[in-house]
């Protein structure tokens, strides 16, 4: 019985590892300076066309092809969407609830109201969760990161 358990602990025990093992995604990391997604929300425009590294927690992944992650903030219910070219990196479902670095072009995009209504379509259809079209009343500022290389750890 104790070797019983002694087997079972083991393999639970490689298996955390398995999981826990990094992913790295696209180009190498070559920035060791993180930037606050708080700050570049706040001063997008000191950050756009500009080469930066984030660091936070992944909350979403695009389910139907792993073309963008949207990475936690430092401060509360805010977030940044990373976005990549379909296909050049693939990030997987398994990132959702793990730490990421991810180093990319930060970008502005201002969307008319009917361009964020079909984004955020889109956005939904592809997470499998609903969206309702009355919750964007106007134009609309994404902020978001062009990936270029991750670490998912």
């Amino acid at each position: 019985m104790k070797r019983l358990w002694i087997m079972l602990l083991l393999v639970f025990s490689a298996a955390n590892l398995a999981t826990a093992e990094e992913i790295k995604l696209g180009e190498p990391l070559t920035l060791t300076e993180v930037t606050k997604v708080s700050e570049i929300n706040k001063n997008p425009e000191k950050y756009k066309g500009k080469r930066i590294l984030i660091e936070g927690m992944v909350i979403n992944v695009c389910a139907a092809r792993g073309c963008w992650l949207d990475i936690a903030s430092d401060m509360p219910f805010e977030k940044i969407q990373v976005k990549v070219v379909d296909g050049e990196i693939v990030f997987p479902m398994e990132a959702k609830g793990r730490n990421a670095k991810v180093e990319g072009i930060a970008e502005e995009l201002n969307l008319s109201r009917e361009e964020a209504v079909e984004m955020a379509k889109h956005q939904a259809m592809e997470s499998g969760g609903t969206f309702d079209p009355a919750t964007i009343t106007g134009p609309v500022r994404l902020v978001r990161l062009k990936g270029l290389g991750a670490v998912i750890q």
